[in-house]
């Protein structure tokens, strides 16, 4: 459904990975400053724990927190990750520079693919790959 309570109509994404960092600020930082994302929630204990973040980035979101906290997924997850994802973007040249100049690890600079992307890799601080290219999935014909 989609989320009309700024004046405008956003789609909700459908799938949203989530992921605990041990330093979830320092995070916080890389992938907004770094990588482009824009914080649309934060939430944080008396503490300064992230109890959880939402970042956007296009029409996809990520949602983060601390690990060091207590709760169903963080014992679910375990010491899990890293994770990789995928984040389509226009123009993967200028990105790459952003995230250069904010000193990103690049594990793989800009490249032309041979299924007709252009893309880059990249590590954040706690390891989880980040792939940022121009293929865009078409997903499904109609959402539910």
């Amino acid at each position: 459904m989609p989320d009309t309570t700024s004046g405008m109509t956003v789609a909700r994404p459908a799938v949203c990975p989530a992921l605990l960092y041990r330093d979830a600020k320092a995070a916080l930082k890389q992938l907004i400053t770094a990588f482009g994302f824009t914080q649309s929630a934060y939430y944080e204990s008396e503490d300064g724990t992230v109890l959880h973040a939402e970042l956007i980035h296009g029409n996809g979101m990520v949602m983060l927190g601390s690990a060091d906290r207590a709760g169903a997924f963080v014992e679910a997850m375990g010491s899990g990750g890293p994770a990789g994802i995928y984040v389509v973007v226009e123009d993967v040249d200028a990105h790459f520079a952003r995230a250069r100049e904010h000193g990103a690890e690049i594990l793989a600079e800009p490249a032309d693919q041979d299924y007709g992307s252009r893309d880059y890799m990249a590590r954040d601080l706690e390891g989880n790959v980040w792939t940022f290219g121009t293929y865009a999935p078409s997903g499904p014909e109609t959402s539910i």
